[in-house]
């Protein structure tokens, strides 16, 4: 009788929140100004490259740092959200907490984005 680790391994993983609509967004948002935990925003495109090389590290981030909320926005599906944080490269991990943009990386960097988040959690 063999254990299947695959399942066991996938009920410890968090959830990277993907979010699709605007209402999703503000939602997220709106609660993230009355909380003190820090919010990872992944600005990330389906035709990226580098979005696609780090997205299994961003897994990694969330599994690791349990008390931080991990959100992805596809700039094509949300363009305006894409616009209102001034991104201009895929990837750009916002840094956010109670609703302001508190830090930044633009590239696939997984140990700065470590750092800042290290920085910023709590």
């Amino acid at each position: 009788m063999g254990v299947n680790t695959s399942s066991l391994q996938r009920t410890n993983e968090r959830e990277v929140n993907s979010v699709h609509t605007l209402e999703q967004w503000r939602a997220r948002l709106d609660s993230s100004k009355t909380s003190n935990k820090l919010m990872v925003i992944d600005f990330t495109a389906a035709w990226c490259g580098p979005c696609k090389f780090i997205e299994p590290a961003i897994q990694d981030l969330a599994n690791e740092f349990p008390n931080v909320e991990f959100i992805k926005i596809d700039v094509d599906e949300l363009p305006d959200v894409a616009k209102d944080f001034n991104v201009q490269a895929m990837p750009t991990f916002v840094l956010l907490k109670k609703g302001k943009d508190i830090d930044r990386v633009v590239g696939a960097k997984k140990d700065e984005l470590h750092r800042m988040i290290e920085k910023h959690r709590y």
